[in-house]
């Protein structure tokens, strides 16, 4: 039977994250590159979310929540076939339409979050050919362990609203293309800071307001559930932001914007698997843990082992996520969480949480070197120097962002 509170519900935040991508995500990364860049991240992020709308109405659905096996489901929605305008997804009180959007947005955010780690150097057919194929082939499967009644379902894998189907998956996969499509020309040591601190900023804001949707939204009723997710998601993101700053502060004798507003990435990032199952003490736990554990991966990846993963996806994004999936084995117990299941000790839980972040990230690994491979032998996967140089803004799409 329908339930309309629940759809209003699920529809605005159905909207809430499409912002995210659009025009959040765009802005956030934009804003981080060289001016002479800022435009083919844009174009990234909205060819993307174009065309991982088109492949999820296809197949990518179909794969990810169709009865199928452990691993995949099946082609039985492909098309949406067999779902009509009045069906009702059972035990939610939502049209099927309405849950096939929440999680379509979804399947937007995730590879355009990868977008951060090839920035300024990759060819727009291979960022085209690579989302198409990562989305099917990581992202579905993945989806489909987790949500769709797959064997991490099966195993009782506590993943809220994307810690391991969207963060982790898409954070070990940005590092695995940053290696293998090389370093920006100059990096480490020439390359410039953001152009556009202000730019970033505003994107992360607009991230933040879009996160309510993404975690609040993915308890698919307008209930308690959804309450509590709203407010741990925000405690968590408050309280790594400030985590940040005051690491900045005492280190640089200057807190930066792009620092707290990463810092609130982060502490999103991190409370996203935990956020309906956890309560506002244990938010705050999680954004001073992601907080700093995040700082010092960004340092790590960055500083110490050089790879030029160049919006910190997986720093922030893939460590974050790691995390929370990990932590809410033991903090679901705290005040206002909603406990383990029934039998489950906290070990064993972990556990399972550990299975689930390896098993991602494992399969997110190998899946992403044979598609970057493919993505070399057919399309290319790198500018010219010459290209590089010049900026992809005009060298790709024959466009500028700033007319001085």
């Amino acid at each position: 039977m329908l339930n309309e509170a629940n759809t209003a519900w699920v529809l605005t935040s159905t909207a809430l994250v499409l912002l995210m991508t659009l025009p959040a995500l765009g802005l956030f990364y934009a804003g981080l590159v060289r001016s002479k860049n800022i435009l083919s991240v844009l174009m990234h992020c909205v060819a993307i979310a174009a065309m991982a709308s088109v492949l999820w109405l296809i197949i990518g659905y179909s794969l990810a929540f169709s009865e199928g096996n452990a691993l995949i489901g099946g082609l039985s929605k492909a098309f949406l076939m067999g779902v009509e305008r009045d069906t009702i997804m059972e035990g939610s009180g939502l049209p099927e339409t309405v849950f096939f959007m929440f999680q379509g947005t979804f399947a937007i955010i995730t590879p355009a979050l990868i977008v951060g780690a090839y920035v300024e150097r990759i060819k727009f057919a291979a960022v085209l050919l690579f989302s198409a194929l990562w989305l099917i082939i990581v992202y579905s499967p993945v989806t489909h362990w987790v949500w769709g009644g797959g064997w991490l379902a099966d195993m009782g894998a506590m993943d809220f609203a994307g810690g391991i189907v969207v963060h982790v998956t898409a954070g070990v996969s940005a590092l695995v293309i940053a290696i293998m499509l090389g370093q920006r020309k100059g990096f480490p040591s020439h390359i410039q800071p953001p152009h556009a601190p202000w730019m970033v900023m505003v994107g992360a804001s607009m991230l933040w307001v879009g996160w309510f949707g993404f975690n609040a939204g993915s308890a698919l009723s307008a209930g308690t559930d959804a309450g509590m997710a709203m407010l741990a998601t925000h405690m968590s993101a408050a309280t790594a932001s400030l985590v940040w700053m005051v690491i900045e502060w005492k280190r640089f004798g200057k807190p930066s914007l792009v620092g707290i507003v990463t810092g609130t990435i982060a502490g999103l990032a991190t409370i996203t698997p935990a956020s309906g199952y956890v309560g506002p003490m244990a938010a705050v736990i999680l954004g001073l843990v992601g907080g700093i554990i995040c700082y010092i991966a960004v340092e790590v990846i960055r500083n110490r082992l050089k790879y030029d993963d160049s919006l910190d996806v997986l720093a922030v994004h893939g460590v974050g996520g790691a995390i929370g999936t990990l932590l809410v084995a033991f903090l679901a117990g705290l005040p206002g969480g909603t406990g383990l299941a029934e039998g489950q000790t906290m070990i064993g839980q972990f556990g399972v949480q550990a299975i689930g972040v390896g098993a991602a990230a494992l399969w997110s690994i190998i899946a992403t070197v044979i598609i970057v491979k493919i993505c070399q032998y057919t399309v290319g996967l790198r500018v010219d120097e010459q290209s590089e140089i010049e900026g992809l803004d005009y060298t790709s799409h024959g466009e500028t962002g700033y007319n001085l």
